[in-house]
C-alpha cells in the first residue's frame, strides 16, 4: 500500500492483563504511538508542533479487535491517512501479527488544534504533502453517530490528576478509555473480551475536576452505552458504545 507507515512492536509484560493478553488500553496506546511515530517520520514530531502551540486532538474513533496479542508476541501496525479536510484528517490503522494476519483495525478523526487558543486550525500543507494519503479504508463505519445516554444508570467518579492531562492541556483520551473500562463490572472482563469500541469526544476536561462515568447494559449482544460528564457543570465530555464477546 502506498503512503502507509508500518511500526513493529513486541508486547511487554506491562501491557498485559491478568490473563497474559494485551489490555484494550495498551492497544489504544500503541495505536497512538504509531501515529506519533508517523508524525516524527516526516519531521513534524508532537514535541516540535507543541513548540508552535499546535497539537492533534482525537474527536472520534473506533477499534475492532479479532483477538488481543499475548506477552512477547510481535505485531506491527500499519497506519495511513485516508482523507483530509481543512482542519481534520482521518487516520486508518490495521494491526497484524508476525505472520501478517490481521488481528485488529481502528480509525479515528484527528483535528489539528491551536493549544493556546483552544480551537482548530488548518493543517500545514507540508504535513499533507509529506504524508500524502491513501483512499483505502480499514472499515466502513460512520464515526460521528454515537448514541448518548439520556437515562444514565450506573455511575463511578474519578478525580482528574495532573498525570491525566496531556500537552494539549486537557485529559488524554487514553485516560477516558481506562476509566470507561474500570467502571464496568469485573465479571464482564473475566468472562468476555472487548470486541469493539466506538467513541466520540465533545469537550475537554481539566485537572481538578472529577469525571462521572455512567453506563447502561443494553442486554443485546453484550453492548454497553457509556457517557462521561464533568462534576463541575455536568457538561458532556465523551460518549461511547462497547461490544463484548464471550471468551
Amino acid at each position: 500500500m502506498v503512503n502507509c507507515f508500518d511500526k513493529n512492536y513486541e508486547m511487554r509484560y506491562f501491557d498485559m492483563n491478568k490473563y497474559g493478553e494485551a489490555s484494550p488500553t495498551a492497544i489504544l496506546a500503541l495505536l497512538e504511538e504509531a501515529a506519533a511515530e508517523h508524525c516524527y517520520n516526516i519531521d513534524y514530531s508532537l514535541y516540535s508542533l507543541e513548540k508552535q502551540n499546535i497539537g492533534w486532538v482525537l474527536v472520534s474513533g473506533i477499534i475492532d479487535m479479532v483477538r488481543y496479542p499475548r506477552y512477547k508476541e510481535k505485531i506491527f501496525i500499519r497506519t495511513w491517512i485516508s482523507n483530509y479536510s481543512l482542519v481534520k484528517g482521518c487516520r486508518e490503522n490495521i494491526i497484524y501479527d508476525e505472520d501478517g494476519i490481521e488481528i485488529g483495525k481502528a480509525k479515528g478523526i484527528w483535528v489539528f488544534y491551536d493549544i493556546e487558543k483552544q480551537k482548530p486550525v488548518p493543517i500545514f500543507e507540508e504535513i499533507k504533502t509529506r504524508w500524502g494519503f491513501n483512499p483505502e479504508i480499514s472499515q466502513d463505519v460512520e464515526l460521528e453517530k454515537i448514541r448518548v445516554l439520556e437515562d444514565e444508570e450506573y455511575k463511578t467518579e474519578y478525580d482528574i490528576k495532573k498525570s491525566d492531562v496531556d500537552s494539549n492541556k486537557h485529559v488524554n483520551n487514553i485516560r477516558y478509555f481506562h476509566w470507561l473500562i474500570e467502571s464496568l463490572p469485573e465479571e464482564l472482563s473475566d468472562n468476555y473480551y472487548l470486541k469493539r469500541i466506538n467513541g466520540k469526544f465533545f469537550h475537554g476536561a481539566h485537572f481538578g475536576e472529577k469525571i462521572k462515568v455512567y453506563y447502561r447494559d443494553e442486554m443485546e449482544d453484550k453492548m454497553f452505552l457509556h457517557t462521561m460528564r464533568s462534576n463541575v457543570d455536568d457538561r458532556l465530555l465523551a460518549a461511547a458504545h462497547t461490544t463484548w464477546v464471550k471468551k
